[in-house]
């Protein structure tokens, strides 16, 4: 039967926004935009208009960028220092804590209002006003939380619920909602709605751009006037790889995640072992050996994703602060004209600061350890903070094969990487390559999922490596969302993660 399109995304709604543009007509563009102003709706601690994020894009007249709206380092035309950041909690379970820290001074200067609203100027062929209008009526009317949603509010709680809007959005009757409540954000339902009318100018040189500076200034944080009126979308060339013949796009420096995969890539290429595990886990830790003490700080230099790829030795491992959580989503979607979008956006762990009257809960990327190797507060203001994202489109006789992209901090990159293989060397369907277990090497552990093949772990063992078995799947694999075209037959599939949630809608003419 003829396809329209196909979507993935974090959230059976936010994955329905889109498949609803494909079936009126929209293209990929369009759905991937309606669906990240959903998952503003329904992922409200992964993402918002309050956080950064990366769109890749491959047209129909084969034209790829990779648009870059995340976070930037705020405090532009200001000598005050940030205020202190406040440190949390969180209790993934009852042994598993770990301190996250938010508040005011957390928070970069937002870039997803502007980064959408671009997409869809340049790529779109539907309204804003279209797009927003269905998100925005979920947003007043509510939808129930499910499981994921209502752990993530749980574990975040500390930080949700640390200010009294927090309290009023997540906690509006005095206590926490959990799985089967319903959320209402009647705040950003109008912010949706004007959003659609006017574009994304309020939230930066308006009204809402001088209420969100003032309020985080006069708490300890650096967000100016400046810096939402010099912030812009920018255009970037996507990192390139080839992998079995196809050509492989994803985010280049200075985010990081994208120039990793690109080099395991190339790594496992030239081994050419699809079905050993041992060969994945030598790249994975060749990969991890390649964050070296000036990676950090050389991501921002000019022809450094030429450097790095070129490089034949490689130094050693940068310590890195691991975060369990990752606290992103992905969205991609596919056309039937050939189209594609790959879109990755992060509020971080969220910072708690949900400023009155505009709907918009603030990002703690200046307080994520693992974006802030060097220490807080060291990025230099303006610049845009590094990030882990990696939204992906493999090309496969220069038409896409697949769109993917992930959440997970470090797990992003060992994620993406695992469900490219399983489609491009097994052949698999985008709902089975992510759904297959994972696994995923940190300092020195290989740490893998039930289903793994056990008699592989036992042969890495045997061979001197750490294996960590995992007795249930968990999130901390990451959420992998994936469209995928079979160059054979055309046949479109999706997969939504099942660890966070995930869902996929195959649209039909």
């Amino acid at each position: 039967m003829p396809t329209k399109g196909v979507i993935a995304a974090g959230h059976p709604l936010t994955a329905e926004a889109g498949a609803r543009v494909l079936r009126e007509g929209g293209n990929a563009v369009d759905a991937a935009v309606a669906a990240v102003m959903m998952s503003w709706v329904c992922e409200p601690t992964l993402t918002g208009p309050g956080a950064g994020g990366f769109m890749l894009v491959h047209t129909t007249g084969g034209e790829n960028v990779l648009l870059d709206f995340f976070v930037a380092a705020p405090g532009l035309g200001s000598d005050q220092e940030a205020g202190e950041l406040t440190a949390f909690e969180v209790a993934f379970t009852d042994e598993a804590i770990q301190t996250f820290h938010a508040g005011p001074a957390s928070c970069g200067v937002y870039g997803t209002p502007k980064g959408v609203a671009e997409a869809v100027a340049r790529y779109g062929t539907l309204p804003l006003a279209d797009l927003a209008a269905w998100p925005a009526q979920v947003a007043r009317h509510g939808h129930e939380l499910n499981a994921i949603q209502g752990y993530l509010l749980r574990i975040l709680s500390p930080i949700l619920l640390s200010t009294p809007e927090g309290q009023g959005l997540f906690a509006p009757r005095g206590t926490l909602l959990q799985e089967g409540d319903t959320l209402r954000v009647p705040d950003l339902a109008e912010m949706l709605e004007r959003f659609g009318r006017e574009g994304p100018s309020f939230a930066y040189v308006g009204d809402v751009g001088a209420a969100i500076s003032d309020w985080v200034l006069d708490r300890g944080g650096l967000i100016t006037r400046q810096d939402f009126a010099d912030y812009n979308v920018i255009d970037r060339e996507p990192a390139r790889a080839s992998y079995h013949g196809r050509e492989i796009l994803t985010n280049p420096p200075p985010s990081s995640g994208g120039i990793l995969i690109a080099y395991s890539l190339d790594l496992l290429e030239r081994v050419d072992r699809p079905d050993d595990l041992r060969a994945l886990v030598e790249v994975m830790d060749e990969t991890n050996r390649a964050r070296t003490d000036d990676f950090a700080t050389a991501l921002h230099t000019e022809g450094y994703l030429e450097r790095f790829l070129a490089k034949d030795a490689l130094e050693s491992v940068a310590g890195q602060v691991e975060s369990r959580l990752g606290s992103t989503t992905h969205i991609a979607a596919m056309d039937s004209a050939g189209g594609c979008a790959s879109v990755t956006c992060s509020n971080g762990s969220s910072s708690g600061v949900v400023v009155p009257g505009t709907g918009i809960h603030l990002n703690n990327m200046l307080g994520e350890e693992d974006l802030n190797p060097l220490g807080h507060h060291r990025h230099a203001r303006g610049a845009r903070v590094p990030s882990m994202m990696a939204p992906t489109v493999v090309l496969h006789d220069s038409r896409p094969e697949i769109a993917l992209g992930s959440a997970g901090s470090n797990r992003i990159r060992s994620a993406i990487l695992q469900t490219i293989l399983n489609i491009v060397d097994f052949n698999l369907p985008a709902e089975n390559a992510v759904d297959l277990p994972r696994l995923h090497l940190e300092r020195g552990v290989v740490e893998a999922e039930p289903g793994v093949d056990p008699r592989a772990l036992d042969s890495l063992e045997r061979s001197g490596w750490s294996v960590q078995r995992w007795q249930e799947r968990n999130l901390y694999f990451g959420g992998a969302q994936a469209v995928a075209r079979d160059p054979e037959t055309g046949e479109l599939s999706g997969g939504g993660d099942p660890r966070r949630g995930g869902a996929a809608v195959v649209v039909v003419e």
